[in-house]
This record gives structure tokens, sequence and C-alpha cells, in this order.
């Protein structure tokens, strides 16, 4: 949730309250049950842990335009110190939701890196009117995104480089800014053009990318993720696997099950 440090007690007890209903809200109307989803609140966020039967396509389609479009309605009579707009960031890995103080998994991690990203707050404060700022990892975006051209819009998509320097992280994601026109130079920043979409190129086609010694022609790293039914061993598996989503506020992700692996 965007700039809520700086708002006074009641201001956080109503953000937080409004948060939630129009979280529950958008996803009752596309067809998405809230209360199925594994959540771990944070004041200003909340990390969510999907179920295995909820498809990416859905939420990043479906689901962030509904939401975008209620921020929007909500924020129109409000003053900016009141007004919700969220950083919302999606990723797909392994989950472990047994953990003893949250969720242990480095998809987590990088899913809440992807949501501090400092790309992502300049590209909502570039547009005062949008609801969501939404950066997904190389994975869903060559792996959803560009698989719905129709219902995705890849085109509006904007490649940009997270960089963390104290945590040592550093990774290309793909930033757009919901319903916004981001091929201005002021929202560009720290962003590069959108190549052509990756496309299958046939059975048994490998679409893993090794990255490059050279940040200007270092491609997305898969992180040895693969979509489609994954088995996972052990005590805790629960089978094909959960939605690793990262979003809203300072941490929040989607994914689902004791053990699995994000589609």
């Amino acid at each position: 949730m965007e700039r809520y440090s700086r708002r006074t007690n009641l201001q956080q007890y109503e953000a937080q309250q409004h948060f939630r209903e129009l979280l529950h809200e958008a996803a009752g109307d596309v067809g998405l049950n809230r209360v199925a989803w594994t959540t771990q609140q944070a004041g200003d966020g909340e990390l969510a842990i999907l179920p295995q039967d909820v498809a990416e396509s859905r939420v990043i389609g479906r689901f962030v335009p509904e939401l975008n479009r209620r921020l929007r309605s909500y924020n129109s009579s409000r003053v900016p110190a009141a007004q919700i707009r969220l950083r919302v960031a999606v990723h797909q890995g392994l989950v472990h939701l047994d953990g003893a103080n949250g969720f242990p998994g480095n998809a987590v991690v990088f899913v809440c890196r992807l949501c501090e990203a400092k790309p992502v707050k300049r590209a909502l404060a570039a547009f005062p009117d949008a609801g969501v700022a939404l950066i997904v990892s190389a994975e869903i975006y060559r792996d959803v995104v560009t698989e719905y051209p129709e219902e995705m819009r890849p085109e509006r998509f904007r490649r940009v480089e997270v960089v963390h320097p104290d945590k040592g992280f550093q990774e290309d994601a793909w930033l757009c800014v919901v319903d916004e026109d981001m091929s201005a130079p002021s929202a560009a920043e720290n962003s590069t053009p959108t190549p052509p979409a990756p496309r299958n190129m046939g059975p048994g086609a490998d679409h893993r990318q090794e990255a490059s010694d050279s940040p200007s022609t270092r491609t997305p790293r898969t992180g040895g993720i693969r979509t489609g039914d994954i088995r996972v061993d052990g005590q805790n598996a629960i089978g094909p696997g959960a939605t690793a989503i990262g979003s809203v506020g300072r941490d929040l992700t989607f994914g689902g099950g004791r053990e699995g692996r994000a589609r």
C-alpha cells in the first residue's frame, strides 16, 4: 500500500479495512474465492499463496484489472491522504506453508523484492490516477503474459531491472501500470522496450534462457522453475503445485498447499 507509514493511526486503521474489502470484492467479481487463499497479513499489505486450481491468467488478466478499477473509483472521492494505491507483484516457486513463523521459500523472498522495487514505486508515482502498478517475474511474463496476448496485453509491459544492493539481489522483471501508457519517457525510466514475445518453437523446445555476464545483454533467468504438472516428493507434498504471487504493499504473495511449487 503506497504511503501507508505517512498515515495517522486512524487513517491506517481505515486503510486496512478498505484494503481487505476491495480485495474481496474484486476477487468475487471475477470468480475467485479469497477464503481459499492462504494469507499472511502485514498491515500495509498481504502475502497470499493461491490454491493450485487458480489460473495465473485469471489473476493477472482479470483480478488485477478489476482491483485497479475498484481502486480508481474508491480514490476518486477521497483526498490523497486517504487514497489506497497498490504495488502488486507476481512470482511462482516452491513455498512451505508449515513454517514456524511465516512461509519459508525463496519465491516468497523474491516476490517481496519485486514489490519493493524502486521502478515500481516510481511508476506508480508517475500516474497519480492509477490504482495498481503490477510487476511480474521473468518466468511469469514468459509463461503466462506472453501466452495469452489478447488478455494479458504484453505490449503494455516494460522490462525493468530490480536491484537491491544491500540484499545482493539483481533480477529482470516486467512492469506495467494498469490502464496507463508507459511509453512516455518519464514512465519508462529504468525500463527497456518490450522485445518480441518469446514463442514456443515446437515440441521439445527448451524455453530456458541463460544469463549473460554482461548486464546489458542479460536475459531473464528461470531459476529452474517449470510450468505444468510438477511432482513434489516428501511428507508434506501436495502434488501439482500452488501459485506464488506476491503483491500489494510491503510484501504480498500468492500460493498454496503444505508444500508445493507454483505453476
